[in-house]
């Protein structure tokens, strides 16, 4: 059935994985695009059972090709986004702006019963981060396009496929002084990869146009209480320390020349901003979707991976 015809830009992260396995248990049919399908298609073509999943091998501007998918989808799902720049790679204006622009303008040629777009929080007040600036951009030219847009503004998101707890559980583990950016104060409201894919799931199958949604986890944590919880998970001791900006700024001009960036001038910047309810728009509570999962039980279940002994040592 065409109205249960999913097409999912950005598949093969932590979201689109979840979203995928949730939407084939549902009876949706799931067309996924992937610019390498032979390092992600093994990813994704085990998240669903055969003939729940197709996978497309495309650049995401390749017009003709991607025109050709919208034919037979009735739901649109864009999951893309990047954390930071790589010299000659996609820019921050490509992937957040002109990208959900032009899908939002074929949703609507083609008549699409809805649009998913995955923002980020906190990007209004962020004024001097090129991230917030070209997220922001995309959503004002999504609901140009396509006013009828549901668009999701998630909070930190964590899971074991993460880039976040896991990240810094390793850190933690190799370095026994972490600096603390901006005293550790910003604030965060962590939501678990799983809660958010339910909202995902049921904006889609309850039919929800709300324009922007924030989504938010249960609680509000600091940055610096997220690292002393990770490290009572993983059972260490560190001095954490503030660093002055002037510093902190020189830490993130080189690790930005590494190949996976653990801290970027832009992200720096981006960490001034507290990352929790605006208060201007609904969130996922308002819809009657509250976050069930708070961050220190569910990142317990798998932190015995950076534990002395492993999952033999003792739990916390």
């Amino acid at each position: 059935m065409k109205e249960k015809n999913c097409l999912i830009f950005g598949g093969s992260g932590q979201i689109g994985r979840n979203l995928i396995r949730k939407l084939a248990k549902n009876n949706y049919r799931i067309t996924v695009v992937t610019r390498n399908i032979h390092q992600k298609s093994y990813i994704i073509k085990t998240q669903a059972n055969v003939g729940y999943i197709d996978i497309i091998e495309s650049s995401i501007f390749d017009e003709k090709k991607i025109r050709n998918l919208f034919k037979n989808a009735n739901i649109c799902i864009n999951l893309i986004g990047i954390l930071y720049e790589k010299k000659g790679g996609n820019s921050f204006k490509n992937i957040h702006s002109v990208f959900p622009s032009f899908l939002a303008k074929l949703c609507k040629e083609y008549n699409l019963k809805q649009f998913v777009h995955l923002s980020a929080l906190g990007i209004n007040q962020a004024k001097d981060s090129e991230y917030a600036i070209s997220k922001l951009n995309g959503e004002i030219n999504i609901l140009k396009n396509y006013p009828t847009a549901t668009i999701l503004r998630p909070s930190i998101v964590y899971s074991v496929d993460d880039n976040f707890t896991t990240n810094f559980m390793t850190l933690l583990n190799l370095i026994p002084i972490f600096p603390l950016y901006y005293s550790g104060k910003t604030k965060f409201m962590p939501i678990h990869c799983s809660d958010l894919t339910d909202i995902i799931y049921s904006v889609i199958s309850k039919k929800i146009y709300s324009n922007i949604i924030e989504c938010v986890g249960p609680e509000t944590l600091t940055f610096k209480e997220i690292l002393k919880k990770l490290l009572n998970l993983i059972g260490k001791k560190r001095i954490l320390i503030n660093l002055p900006f002037f510093f902190a700024n020189l830490t993130a001009n080189f690790f930005q020349l590494l190949p996976k960036p653990l801290l970027t001038t832009d992200q720096l910047r981006l960490l001034k901003y507290d990352n929790i309810l605006s208060g201007k728009y609904k969130t996922n509570s308002d819809i009657g979707l509250p976050s069930k999962k708070y961050f220190y039980e569910e990142v317990k279940k798998y932190s015995y991976m950076w534990r002395d002994g492993g999952q033999f040592s003792k739990k916390n």
